[in-house]
């Protein structure tokens, strides 16, 4: 089993920053798809970047250029530093994990990250 616990998430004005972070615990095999979504009210959950199995990073190009994704195996934490934010960016941001080869997915709980003067 592995659980996921978001934070870093907040108030932020147009133009700020945050970093979200997402701490893993169990058991991590360094083989897998690692990301972030986000769920804004009313809408559905979408991918925001990624992991992939091969290490390769993908960017949602509403994001690209502001968001930046990494990640350390050592600290089991995976991080997504948010730039330049948007008040469409406000939603609630969730970290997904899963191990290759394994149909298991796992969620973190989410943290809300709201961008508003």
């Amino acid at each position: 089993q592995v659980q996921l616990v978001e934070s870093g998430g907040g108030l932020v004005q147009p133009g700020g920053s945050l970093r979200l972070s997402c701490a893993a615990s169990g058991r991590v095999f360094t083989i897998n798809t690692m990301g972030w979504y986000r769920q804004a009210p009313g809408k559905q959950r979408e991918l925001v970047a990624q992991f992939n199995s091969y290490g390769s990073t993908y960017y949602v190009d509403s994001v690209k250029g502001r968001f930046t994704i990494s990640r350390d195996y050592t600290k089991k934490t995976m991080w997504l530093q948010m730039n330049s934010l948007k008040p469409e960016d406000t939603a609630v941001y969730y970290c997904r994990y899963t191990p290759a080869g394994n149909p298991s997915i796992y969620w973190g709980q989410g943290t809300q990250v709201t961008v508003s003067a």
